[in-house]
């Protein structure tokens, strides 16, 4: 018996998690994997992220193992286009801070464990869930154990290829893109600091991020899955659109990955809750699937929290789910501007694109606007 079992220990997962924990509710977090994935992937958490990741103490130690990107330069032809700032100096977090997923994992699952030693239950598969109206019974494997537990509130943050999801049949619009990319972390050769900068190209979109350790990110956009995808393929790449010479040598990550969305029909079926990349995957050039999952979290914790005190959920549940829904529709559209901007182009179209570009930048009203929409300051 226990009040929340939130099936997922990501990132979303053990902030859900700690949250509830700090309110006093019984929660476990049921993990498939038995340690955390050392694979960096999701990098940047933006301004709002920041403060909710705040209520649970977490953002001062993410903050001083990562990096402060304060500026993005729009760069065409070796020659700085635009630049915008990407908060408002009156902000507390005027930033996006650029940290290694596993240390974002790692500090929050300290913080939840500092919480409740015994709240995050590793090698645990959830077979079967069970909703009668009142709790839900989750019967799952644990270390090899068969394991039933009853819960006043599930949630799945389990996701892209959510188990929940599928146990509940839900189903989710999948929709699938032309962009392809290919992505590495090399030792930072760039002049830009710990300024982000976007290489507007004809070949497509060259994105590059700072990452603590003197290391950057590059991110370049290709017309269709790499045939050998390699550091070598990587840094000339970069060398042909940016003119930056990347030591291919000394890359310490490499992926590469299509693009695809796909939302949820619904993110609630009766006491059971999704959340995250289980309701809403999103494209990940522009970094808002991780930060959404912690807003939904955020979102989701008063109404679990009037749940356990007796009231009814039903109506605050329907609440949450029409709204999470519409801000990842919204977060959808933003990534497909984002890649939209990014996609291949030649001669006049070029040319028109980037210039359109500079001139919103020079607007300030216009480039503080841009700036809030891609760091997720809009209202949510």
């Amino acid at each position: 018996m226990t009040d929340v079992v939130i099936v997922g220990g990501g990132p979303v997962g053990l902030y859900l998690g700690a949250l509830l924990l700090q309110e006093g509710a019984d929660v476990r977090v049921l993990e498939k994997r038995t340690g955390r994935n050392a694979h960096t992937r999701a990098i940047g958490i933006h301004p709002p992220a920041l403060a909710a990741l705040d209520r649970v103490g977490a953002s001062a130690p993410l903050v001083a193992r990562g990096v402060r990107i304060r500026r993005g330069l729009a760069v065409w032809a070796g020659r700085e286009i635009a630049r915008m700032h990407f908060a408002p100096v009156s902000d507390r977090f005027p930033f996006v801070l650029a940290v290694p997923q596993p240390v974002t994992e790692a500090v929050l699952e300290t913080r939840l464990l500092a919480l409740d030693g015994n709240a995050l239950l590793r090698g645990a598969e959830v077979m079967d869930m069970y909703d009668d109206g009142a709790r839900v019974t989750v019967d799952a494997t644990v270390a090899g154990t068969r394991q039933r537990m009853s819960a006043a509130i599930a949630v799945g943050a389990d996701g892209a290829n959510s188990t929940v999801r599928r146990l509940l049949g839900l189903s989710a619009v999948e929709k699938r893109y032309p962009d392809h990319y290919l992505m590495g972390d090399f030792p930072d050769s760039s002049p830009y600091g710990e300024d982000a900068a976007l290489f507007l190209e004809a070949g497509g979109i060259v994105e590059s991020f700072p990452l603590p350790g003197g290391v950057r990110r590059w991110v370049v956009r290709l017309s269709g899955p790499p045939v050998s995808p390699d550091a070598r393929l990587l840094a000339g790449l970069v060398k042909e659109r940016t003119g930056i010479t990347v030591d291919a040598g000394a890359n310490t990550m490499l992926s590469n990955f299509g693009v695809r969305s796909r939302l949820a029909g619904r993110m609630v079926d009766g006491r059971t809750v999704l959340i995250g990349d289980a309701a809403h995957e999103i494209s990940p050039i522009g970094g808002q699937g991780m930060n959404l999952g912690w807003l939904d979290a955020e979102s989701l914790l008063p109404v679990i929290m009037a749940a356990l005190r007796g009231r009814p959920c039903g109506s605050d549940l329907r609440r949450f789910d029409a709204s999470r829904r519409r801000v990842a529709a919204g977060a959808k559209r933003q990534a497909e501007v984002n890649m939209a901007l990014g996609r291949p182009l030649s001669g006049a179209r070029l040319r028109a694109r980037n210039a359109a570009i500079a001139r919103v930048a020079a607007v300030p009203t216009l480039n503080a606007l841009v700036a809030r929409r891609f760091t997720m300051q809009w209202p949510r």
